[in-house]
């Protein structure tokens, strides 16, 4: 996999989903139960499993948009690594849970690595591949429009993503500079550039008032400044690391 779909929001949901199937998977097949535990007990147990499952898939997702973001490109390497991380957050967080006085569970690191969370790797492992490959094909594409919305009903533009050059913080705006026929345009939108970075993961921050399409960077003027198609823009010390990456 040479590529990443970086949303948050979608990779959430695909934590979700995975929270589900352990419940189920926890519920029915009883992977932890010795025997001892009611049926209240094993509810609120599979319940633990799944929402331990959600949470270090979250923190993945936030490490693996960080490193997208630092890097801008993807590797099979990088895939097999935060499936790899997962796996090692889930094997700690689930262990801790399972010794503790909730499941009073016996067997010891090894026994429960060997017994019950290479089973589970064997059976979750396609089924997140699964979802994080479905994930990619939900990426636009570069020829296909981004429609960018403000709060009034006739803030509206729809563009091309490779058209879009930054966007600018101005008081309760934010003003788009894009492309249309190869001459720079501009237009204000009532809205923040918190939202719209939210709304497009392709987007770079530069500067707590600038965000840019990284395809336009094309260098840097000075050590503090950096050239983009037909316009230029300061980089604040906060964000220049991840400009240097480009």
């Amino acid at each position: 996999m040479k590529q990443l779909n970086p949303s948050i929001k979608l990779h959430l949901l695909i934590g979700a989903l995975t929270s589900v199937w352990i419940f189920l998977f926890a519920f029915f097949i009883r992977p932890y139960e010795h025997g001892s535990m009611d049926f209240t007990i094993w509810i609120t147990v599979s319940i633990g499993f799944s929402v331990l499952a959600f949470v270090c898939y979250a923190i993945v997702s936030f490490i693996q948009k960080i490193i997208y973001q630092q890097l801008s490109k993807w590797s099979f390497l990088l895939e097999v690594g935060m499936l790899l991380l997962f796996f090692v957050l889930y094997t700690v967080a689930t262990y801790t849970f399972y010794r503790s006085s909730l499941v009073k569970g016996f067997y010891d690191f090894t026994t429960f690595l060997r017994e019950i969370i290479l089973t589970s790797m064997l059976i979750l492992t396609p089924i997140l591949i699964l979802f994080r490959t479905y994930a990619i094909k939900l990426i636009p594409s570069r020829e296909e429009t981004i429609t960018i919305k403000g709060e009034n009903k006739l803030d509206i533009l729809k563009i091309k993503p490779s058209d879009l050059i930054c966007i600018s913080n101005s008081q309760n705006y934010v003003e788009i500079f894009y492309l249309d026929q190869n001459e720079l345009q501009s237009k204000l939108i009532r809205t923040s550039l918190k939202k719209l970075q939210a709304d497009f993961d392709f987007l770079l921050q530069i500067h707590r008032s600038h965000l840019i399409n990284p395809s336009h960077f094309k260098s840097w003027k000075d050590a503090s400044t950096i050239l983009l198609t037909q316009m230029e823009l300061p980089v604040s010390k906060n964000y220049k690391e991840q400009v240097l990456a480009l």
